[in-house]
């Protein structure tokens, strides 16, 4: 075997470890900026309108008052329910965006990150 490299790693052990750390330090920096990126999503033509961080805490909701009627109360849970989905959807879909951008798509191997 050749001095400091491995068969299959095609080079130097040390440079995947350099790798490995620069990548750890990316993700890293990446998991705290998302904890302040938002996602908006609304439901009924905007009348529930959500914001949502890319850690998955809701920052806001806002409700048209002309939606808010007190004999369909059903309605305008269901509203809210959907604009929160979605909102969830799109920080989930936020954050494998930018997490594979860091990973080169190596985000998908379980237990990798």
């Amino acid at each position: 075997m050749a001095k400091g490299g491995f068969p299959g790693f095609g080079g130097n052990i040390n440079n995947l470890v350099k790798q490995a750390q620069k990548m750890q330090r990316d993700m890293e920096r990446v998991q705290e900026e998302l904890k302040e990126r938002t996602v908006e999503a609304s439901a009924g033509g905007g009348a529930v309108t959500v914001i949502a961080t890319g850690k998955k805490d809701i920052k806001e909701i806002t409700i048209k008052p002309e939606v808010v009627d007190p004999d369909d109360v059903e309605m305008l849970q269901d509203l809210i329910l959907a604009a929160v989905n979605e909102a969830l959807r799109k920080a989930d879909e936020m954050v494998t965006t930018e997490i594979s951008k860091v990973t080169g798509g190596l985000g998908g191997i379980p237990g990798l990150f």
